[in-house]
């Protein structure tokens, strides 16, 4: 892993935060010491299933996916994640079990890496950071709280209206049956949902 590599992850991380909160030229400093770049194939796992998580990444560039099997060995994608978004498995990382989801790269991706012990020492040394990582919580939860409720309340079409708004590009970018997971629905009813929506209704 070269230095220009490593500069050029944690550069974007910098300017992630530094868009929202105004950090010393030290703070910066102490969190790239405290920060790991990593580079992920496409398909290569983050963490799978029965791993403890014990970090959280920022993905500088890629598209990511989060999802568990069930019993049968269906697979149920949780969600996806791309630029300039975080991606952890909350549960895993908060109470030190076994991860029921796996992280899986669906491109070749970019992402910086922050342990948990490094988080915690972040959050006690740089004191701006606490405030953010509370609304960006705040924020994911809210979000968790909408999605559970669109998919036991909203018609297909109006859970891919809202997926499409969440995530423009992301046709192109992974394969169909992982969107239909996301949602909830089969293969078919999604492409006829699309053909719907392509038609202009």
């Amino acid at each position: 892993m070269t230095q220009n590599f490593i500069d050029k992850m944690f550069s974007a991380l910098a300017a992630y935060f530094s868009d929202k909160i105004n950090l010393t030229p030290q703070e910066l400093e102490f969190m790239e010491a405290h920060c790991v770049s990593r580079g992920l194939k496409k398909k290569e796992f983050l963490l799978q299933e029965g791993e403890v998580c014990r970090f959280s990444a920022f993905v500088v560039s890629g598209c990511l996916r989060s999802y568990r099997l069930d019993d049968e060995g269906n697979e149920h994608t949780f969600k996806f994640v791309i630029k300039d978004w975080w991606i952890t498995d909350n549960e895993s990382y908060s109470n030190g079990t076994p991860a029921q989801f796996n992280i899986q790269a669906l491109e070749e991706s970019e992402l910086v890496i922050v342990s948990k012990a490094s988080f915690l020492l972040l959050l006690e040394q740089v004191p701006l950071l606490k405030p953010l990582v509370d609304r960006l919580q705040t924020n994911s939860y809210n979000a968790s709280q909408q999605r559970i409720y669109k998919q036991i309340s909203a018609t297909p079409e109006e859970r891919y209206q809202a997926f499409v708004e969440e995530y423009p590009d992301i046709f192109n970018r992974v394969p169909l049956h992982m969107v239909a997971s996301y949602l909830g629905m089969s293969r078919e009813t999604l492409t006829r949902v699309r053909s719907h929506f392509a038609k202009g209704k």
